[in-house]
């Protein structure tokens, strides 16, 4: 972080990824991924995962094996530990109250991801604590950098995600489970308004989670 110059973003991302790892250990947190192999393999593309709390970013990380940086409210990027990840990998703070701010971020990060980057997005925006994986409205809005890089959408589906760092309600070992699900080209949406991308990917991760919930459901059933 003092000295970015030195140290590649893969090496950055290596050790975010060793801090997440050892953390997980010490508190009995594990993360299952799906389709990873459906991730393009080429190139710069879009994450618009939903979101439940804290552990989100982290739970990507640790199931991408190339680098990823993300996006968050520039209020809430301070938070401990929160603020070392951001800056680890070159992440990018958007001041929500700021429409010109967040055209000026979008803008260079569209260009990074035509470059090759790979980003992280929430289009919820916030998130509610113990949200038991409901799924809120997304805002067309941040699907606005998609179009203006021409990169590929990847939906991602989180689950019990919401449990992490909730010790309110949930103790010991928890298991989350990250679905990523088929990329969507820009040559399939680029005639759509960002309404409809929203409508379409909110659609698809709210199959995914009803469908790991029916799974699940049925495998507890005696």
């Amino acid at each position: 972080m003092r000295h970015p110059d030195k140290h590649t973003e893969e090496e950055r991302y290596a050790l975010a990824n060793e801090m997440i790892t050892k953390m997980n250990k010490s508190v009995g947190y594990k993360t299952i991924a799906y389709g990873q192999e459906k991730l393009p393999k080429e190139g710069g593309y879009m994450l618009y995962p939903n979101h439940q709390g804290k552990y989100d970013v982290l739970g990507i990380f640790n199931t991408h094996e190339k680098p990823l940086s993300f996006i968050m409210d520039e209020k809430r990027s301070h938070i401990i530990l929160v603020r070392e990840f951001l800056d680890l990998v070159n992440g990018k703070r958007l001041e929500m109250d700021n429409p010109r701010q967040t055209i000026r971020v979008f803008q260079e990060m569209a260009e990074e991801l035509k470059a090759g980057r790979k980003f992280i997005l929430f289009p919820e925006g916030g998130y509610k604590e113990n949200n038991g994986n409901v799924v809120e409205a997304f805002k067309p809005g941040s699907f606005k950098l998609a179009q203006m890089s021409k990169v590929p959408i990847v939906p991602v589906a989180l689950v019990d995600s919401y449990k992490v760092y909730n010790s309110d309600d949930h103790y010991g070992p928890v298991t989350t489970y990250v679905y990523y699900m088929d990329p969507i080209p820009y040559e399939e949406y680029k005639n759509l308004k960002t309404k409809e991308i929203a409508a379409i990917v909110e659609g698809r991760i709210k199959d995914k989670i009803a469908e790991h919930l029916s799974l699940t459901d049925k495998s507890s059933q005696p």
